[in-house]
């Protein structure tokens, strides 16, 4: 188990670090226009980071033991059909509607 003391320190270094990073866009570049190049790249961000963070838990979800689960899948492809018509709250709401539909049928 951790001590108190090297918990607090480990906590106050995330803390501080994510701060930083936070600030370097914020603070240090909050008055300034961006190169338009820079602003491209950051468009792909969002693209890059909920994939790889919906994928594992559809794919391998922890609450079935990493057993992949037809529901799962055909909810998260509804979504995605769902998200390129209607955007992200409309692939939210089928995603939703088909997981537990998929559930309650199977």
């Amino acid at each position: 188990m951790i001590g108190d003391f090297e918990f607090w320190s480990l906590t106050l270094a995330l803390g501080l670090g994510t701060f930083l990073i936070r600030f370097s866009f914020l603070g240090l570049l909050g008055g300034r226009q961006l190169p338009g190049w820079l602003l491209l790249h950051l468009k792909y961000v969002g693209v890059a980071v909920f994939p790889a963070l919906i994928v594992p838990a559809v794919l391998w979800p922890a609450a079935t033991s990493g057993e992949t689960q037809a529901p799962r899948v055909m909810a998260a492809l509804v979504a995605v059909a769902a998200g390129l018509r209607f955007g992200p709250v409309g692939a939210i709401v089928a995603g939703l509607i088909a997981l537990y539909g998929a559930q309650a049928l199977s």
